[in-house]
């Protein structure tokens, strides 16, 4: 039993987000950490949190992970 188009695209974008939040934290260093906190900013507020990296690496992970979701569904089906 295939799924809809409409179901897929949910349940992989749902799936995107929650890797995301899973990858956000990985090699973050805050601006304390590194010993440089210009005036006016938050010491916590990270030094580089290199954005374009972590949502290229949620993607392929999500597209994984998805793809092994498929493969289950196919298999109990």
């Amino acid at each position: 039993m295939p799924i809809q188009t409409s179901v897929a695209v949910a349940v992989y974008f749902t799936m995107w987000w929650i890797v995301l939040f899973a990858i956000l934290p990985l090699g973050v260093r805050s601006l304390h950490e590194d010993g440089e906190t210009p005036a006016g900013s938050d010491p916590g507020a990270p030094m580089a949190p290199m954005l374009l990296k972590k949502a290229a690496l949620t993607t392929v992970v999500s597209a994984v992970l998805f793809g092994l979701f498929m493969v289950a569904l196919k298999l109990m089906g």
